[in-house]
């Protein structure tokens, strides 16, 4: 019985993308190769693994079994050979992934942090949502991702970052409406605008709010500085990260950015890895940096937002705007 790496690394990609030509993609190779190992891995084990009969592919009973088994021989190979490119603590080479709520706002702090600690640093940087990233980090393509905390996967590890308060954005004129502090009950659901689904600032927005995603306007956004854009311009309000606040409120002057009232809600960022990665300290310190670099981050968006959402109330109140 001779087994390959290689085998087993094609086999896995079949078994994800469930499509011979899209495995061969993955792998970089023609579709006619990636056939013959798979072939030849199942005469070595002598067994058959995938059901051909069909047009859709599908494992047989040994074909699940054998792929629950290489996929933790492989995940011990990305150990090894994570262990391999780094020399020992934060260096070698790092691929990190961030939710696109987080990247544009903690990255310009993180990149100069990371600079300044390792020169010889290998970064690279993956910004997508988080069920994207999960999945990037299980195959090993990422070694860790900054997303929202609980991960709800016991396969990885979790180091909580910081918290960040959730705000309510309005525009200037819509701000005279409030003369108290808010409280989520006071978000209208008619006048609520979200980020397109999959990002997991709409699910923590509607759970906040508590309301459910059926009947949702169609007025979505695919980015917060979009989304924010038409808030700015009266189309509705939406929460937004207190993170978000230093980049954000100086490009929408006519945006009024408003605390909630005790207790306010805020979501919780961290960092994840594998839970079978090899750590020699290099989580930690990332952990560290990462979370020095959001303290920057929430500095530059002042006190609750500096309070200017409630200059902006009571500007329009005495404007009569």
């Amino acid at each position: 019985m001779h087994l390959t790496l290689r085998q087993f690394r094609y086999f896995m990609a079949l078994v994800e993308t469930g499509h011979f030509g899209r495995a061969a993609q993955m792998c970089n190779v023609s579709q006619p190769a990636l056939s013959v190992q798979i072939r030849e891995l199942e005469a070595a084990l002598g067994m058959v693994l995938i059901e051909r009969d069909s047009r859709e592919l599908r494992l047989t009973l040994r074909g699940r079994e054998v792929a629950a088994r290489v996929a933790r021989v492989l995940e011990e190979v990305r150990g090894i050979e994570e262990l391999a490119r780094r020399p020992g603590g934060l260096s070698g080479r790092l691929v990190l992934g961030v939710i696109p709520t987080v990247a544009p706002y903690l990255l310009p702090h993180a990149l100069p942090l990371l600079r300044a600690r390792d020169l010889m640093l290998e970064l690279g940087v993956r910004e997508a949502m988080t069920p994207a990233l999960i999945e990037e980090l299980r195959a090993g393509r990422l070694d860790a991702a900054v997303i929202a905390l609980p991960s709800g996967q016991p396969d990885l590890v979790e180091s909580p970052l910081f918290e960040d308060p959730f705000l309510l954005a309005v525009s200037r004129r819509k701000a005279r409406d409030f003369a108290a502090p808010p409280t989520p009950a006071d978000v209208d659901p008619a006048q609520l605008l979200l980020l397109d689904d999959g990002h997991c600032l709409t699910d923590q927005t509607l759970e906040i709010c508590g309301l459910a995603r059926e009947g949702r306007t169609d007025l979505r956004a695919a980015s917060l500085p979009t989304l924010l854009r038409l808030v700015e311009n009266g189309y509705g309000m939406t929460l937004v990260p207190r993170l978000a606040l230093g980049v954000e409120r100086a490009a929408a002057p006519e945006l009024a950015v408003l605390p909630f009232a005790d207790p306010a809600p805020f979501r919780t960022i961290g960092l994840v890895r594998r839970a079978r990665s090899v750590d020699d300290g290099w989580f930690a310190a990332l952990a560290a940096l990462l979370a020095q670099a959001a303290r920057a981050a929430l500095a530059d968006a002042g006190p609750q937002g500096n309070g200017q959402g409630r200059q902006d109330a009571r500007d329009a109140l005495s404007e009569g705007r």
